[in-house]
């Protein structure tokens, strides 16, 4: 589970994705319920047409009543998507996302203690990580609310990510589920936006280790 991220900048997505926010946006860190950009296809648009919007982290389904919500949905868990009401339709309509991200943070309880390791690429890109969207409309208002949740994957057997989050005491070992944010590199952008459920399923992995930058964060931060 991602509680945390930093957003890359307009400028940032505008270079790896060709594409600008229909706002300006500096980049910032993120937590549960806060706005993010999020890279979605226009459907009218082409095979590679997309657009990159603002909206809030925390997919608000079509059958909520309002747009708050009484429970979480910033992480969905691949496995259970057709089985979660939340989740089923974005996921069957082939709303997809990309989430652009500098870095994101994980919880390491190896010491007995939280300590907060922060995650970047080693090639120096942002993460490409696999996300939902869905677009919300207020019944009594009109307005419109954007929103997205971030995909995770089973981590268990990857030499990193298996070691973060808090272990539960009620389950062995191997028995821990471990979670891992999943990274849609370059070459499957369009894939990942464009393409058939079917065909985009290989894709939801965990990052390879050979891409991943990720060390305790010492330092304080803003």
């Amino acid at each position: 589970m991602c509680t945390k991220y930093v957003s890359a900048d307009d400028a940032a997505i505008e270079r790896f994705w060709q594409i600008r926010p229909g706002q300006s946006w500096p980049g910032r860190e993120l937590f549960p319920r806060a706005q993010g950009p999020f890279i979605r296809r226009i459907a009218a648009g082409g095979p590679e047409a997309r657009e990159c919007v603002i909206g809030q982290w925390g997919l608000i389904p079509s059958f909520a009543k309002e747009a708050k919500l009484p429970y979480s949905t910033f992480n969905a868990r691949f496995e259970e998507l057709t089985d979660k009401a939340s989740y089923r339709v974005p996921w069957l309509k082939g709303q997809r996302c990309i989430i652009p991200a500098t870095s994101f943070d994980e919880p390491n309880w190896e010491t007995g203690r939280n300590v907060w390791w922060r995650f970047t690429r080693k090639d120096g890109a942002p993460w490409g990580l696999a996300g939902l969207w869905n677009t919300w409309v207020d019944r009594a208002t009109g307005e419109i609310h954007e929103s997205y949740t971030m995909l995770t994957i089973n981590a268990d057997a990857h030499p990193l990510m298996r070691r973060m989050h808090k272990p539960d005491p009620k389950y062995g070992p191997d028995e821990q589920d471990k979670r891992s944010v999943v990274s849609i590199e370059q070459p499957d952008v369009d894939r990942w936006l464009h393409g058939k459920p079917e065909d985009v399923r290989p894709l939801v992995v965990p990052p390879a280790i050979e891409l991943i930058d990720g060390t305790p964060v010492t330092q304080k931060r803003a």
